[in-house]
């Protein structure tokens, strides 16, 4: 193998990759044993069934899990939970609505039994009358119009009463056709925002650090799981905030009262949550597999913030970092992930062998490559590597410092504007294309320009990584925007209403925190001697 093809072939096997294939073994893991649906269920327990409180649990629940496992695989995992309780909501208020109608029949029964035993006591008085007085033309009249009268005002009143049933079940369809929109685009988007709190969330941070460390290689490991997720998780809170007011606000509406309440709870909410609670009985109580799962990923999370934590040294500087390091993520997220093909998924029965006198078969681990090979995307996997082989032949090659010398007159531009016009552009590409694929072509340029305009590189290239993400409007645009559309009656100008707002959520936050929180974590107010490297030939 010559040297270029052996600099081209280091490229797919980068520590960003082995990060990205580690972080996606530990997610297979979890669904494999359903630890993701028992995480939650419980969430949505302790959160409640009140429409508003539901749209806020399913939300923070489904951007915690996309945060760990794939965007598509929470989607997927959310969708049959929501249907099912709002079915439940819409089955118990039509019952409820049956039952109200049936005590007003009984009650005009009971009015009506009333205005004939009256009638009844007419009749009898007119009679008296009649022998006591003789006959009366007028008054044998008058009791017969009113009797034509009655029975006009009974029909009226059944008329009344089927016409109000017929409005209450449209209007509860309604209703609800409209709340199983707005939690089917709440849970999609959600997906797509939770990801972006940590580094193995979603493919393009994984882009961002892989372009950082290649084409600034002396940036000191700037983009670690520690510094982004401290960056990244207030953004992604703050955006999912303002995601559920716009949504809310669009399909739910806001009564406070109603919404947020200390009242006790109803009939109706005490079904909805057992129909909740049924389905975590189903799960029955915790495995061995599941209670493995859920502490080698504990482990790995911790591994991951006590690395390098940044304001201490972190455990991996103390015992191998001192002179080169040797330490990454990625190797924290391999040697984890590795545990998963060793530890058996349940304990052996019996250490002697079995009563026959054969030995005792082994059970299985918690994880079989065949699963493994089964689920991982291999796609992307080569998608990220290719991503990093084009950014180092355009930096070999004299492309990207070409680039960045074309862009030197945006440096005119004020730095927020630019930022803002950047995500601008890649909010709107990526609703064409994948995030992954956006990532890849912009980020070398951005850095390039970054260099050529002097500015901090990842002033531009967190924002266009952020931005990536931010395919809200077509249904096309992410798989989780797929699943929903073909789940939840949506139709496209329901994701357009909702996803365009989204966008411009999206964009400002990003900005905000770019320019506050990551100006203090990063230094981005300044352009780092390390960023002087891509003008070198």
């Amino acid at each position: 193998m010559s040297f270029v093809q052996a600099q081209v072939c280091i490229q797919y096997l980068k520590d960003s990759n082995m990060l990205f294939i580690g972080g996606l073994v530990v997610a297979i893991a979890v669904e494999q044993w359903d630890l993701h649906k028992r995480i939650a269920l419980q969430v949505l327990l302790i959160v409640g069934v009140k429409p508003s409180l539901l749209l806020v649990g399913f939300m923070s629940t489904t951007a915690f899990l996309s945060m760990w496992i794939s965007n598509s695989a929470a989607t997927a995992m959310m969708l049959p939970i929501t249907k099912a309780v709002l079915d439940q909501l819409s089955d118990t208020e039509a019952r409820a609505d049956e039952k109200e109608l049936e005590t007003m029949a009984v009650s005009d029964t009971e009015e009506t039994a009333v205005g004939e035993k009256e009638d009844e006591k007419t009749a009898k008085d007119t009679v008296l009358h009649v022998q006591e007085n003789g006959f009366n033309n007028g008054g044998i009249k008058h009791q017969n119009s009113k009797d034509l009268q009655d029975a006009e005002e009974d029909d009226t009143h059944c008329c009344d009463k089927r016409a109000l049933a017929e409005d209450r079940r449209v209007k509860r369809e309604q209703k609800y056709t409209k709340l199983s929109k707005g939690m089917s685009l709440g849970i999609c988007y959600s997906a797509s925002i939770g990801g972006t709190a940590t580094l193995t969330g979603t493919t393009p941070n994984m882009i961002l650090k892989g372009q950082m460390d290649e084409l600034f290689p002396e940036n000191g490991g700037i983009i670690n799981f520690a510094s982004w997720f401290a960056f990244s998780f207030p953004n992604m809170i703050l955006t999912l905030v303002l995601s559920w007011l716009w949504l809310q606000t669009l399909f739910v509406g806001f009564n406070l009262k109603e919404s947020f309440g200390c009242c006790v709870k109803n009939q109706s909410q005490n079904k909805d949550y057992q129909v909740i609670r049924n389905e975590y009985k189903k799960l029955g109580r915790m495995s061995f597999a599941e209670a493995c799962v859920l502490l080698i990923f504990m482990l790995l999370v911790l591994l991951w913030f006590t690395r390098d934590p940044g304001f201490i040294p972190g455990w991996a500087t103390v015992l191998f970092n001192q002179e080169k390091k040797y330490v990454t993520d990625g190797t924290v997220a391999i040697l984890m992930s590795s545990l998963f093909f060793c530890i058996p998924s349940s304990l052996p029965s019996s250490c002697c062998g079995s009563s026959n006198g054969a030995s005792a078969e082994a059970p299985p681990p918690l994880l079989s490559w065949r699963v493994v090979h089964q689920k991982l995307p291999w796609n992307t996997l080569l998608l990220l590597g290719g991503g990093f082989a084009l950014a180092h032949g355009s930096d070999k090659s004299g492309l990207s410092a070409w680039l960045g010398d074309t862009l030197i007159p945006l440096q005119n531009i004020p730095p927020f504007a630019l930022s803002i016009l950047l995500c601008l552009l890649v909010a709107l590409f990526t609703e064409c294309s994948s995030n992954t694929a956006t990532t890849t072509l912009f980020l070398p340029i951005l850095a390039s320009m970054a260099v050529a305009i002097k500015i901090h590189p990842m002033y531009v290239m967190i924002p266009c990584a952020f931005a990536s993400n931010l395919a809200f409007m077509l249904p096309v645009a992410t798989p989780p925007n797929a699943i929903a559309f073909s789940f939840g009656n949506l139709k496209v100008i329901d994701m357009v209403r909702a996803g365009s707002m989204l966008n411009i959520i999206g964009i400002i936050t990003i900005n905000i925190a770019i320019n506050t929180w990551g100006v203090a974590m990063f230094n981005l107010d300044t352009f780092p001697d390390w960023a002087n490297v891509t003008l070198k030939p």
